[in-house]
């Protein structure tokens, strides 16, 4: 007998299946929230936070341990990855999150 077990990524906001989907964790009022999405919904988090982000006053950035759905944690900055990526000549775009399949690539050439 064979089984086979397949992973369905999907977005949280708009229920999109999608291989690009990531997880993102932010916090507001002492609670820390988890949310998984493709980049187009990632881009609109952001645009809505990114007021408040620029006015804010950082205080601390948290290490997440371990891995969030493929991307390290603390690992390379997304542009790292994308000069990387375009060094190897993969398509990448200049915003938004970098495709899992790329973020591999850089990973085992590292």
């Amino acid at each position: 007998m064979v089984q086979k077990i397949v992973t369905v990524y999907s977005d949280d906001l708009t229920g999109t299946e999608s291989d690009e989907v990531s997880t993102h964790r932010f916090s507001l009022n002492g609670i820390e929230y988890e949310i998984d999405l493709t980049p187009d919904s990632y881009d609109k988090l952001d645009a809505a936070l990114r007021p408040f982000i620029e006015k804010g006053r950082k205080v601390g950035r948290t290490k997440v341990p371990g891995r969030v759905r493929g991307d390290a944690a603390d690992g390379p900055s997304a542009e790292e990855v994308r000069a990387w990526a375009r060094e190897n000549g993969y398509e990448v775009n200049d915003r938004g999150r970098v495709p899992r399949e790329i973020r591999e690539a850089f990973e085992a050439a590292h």
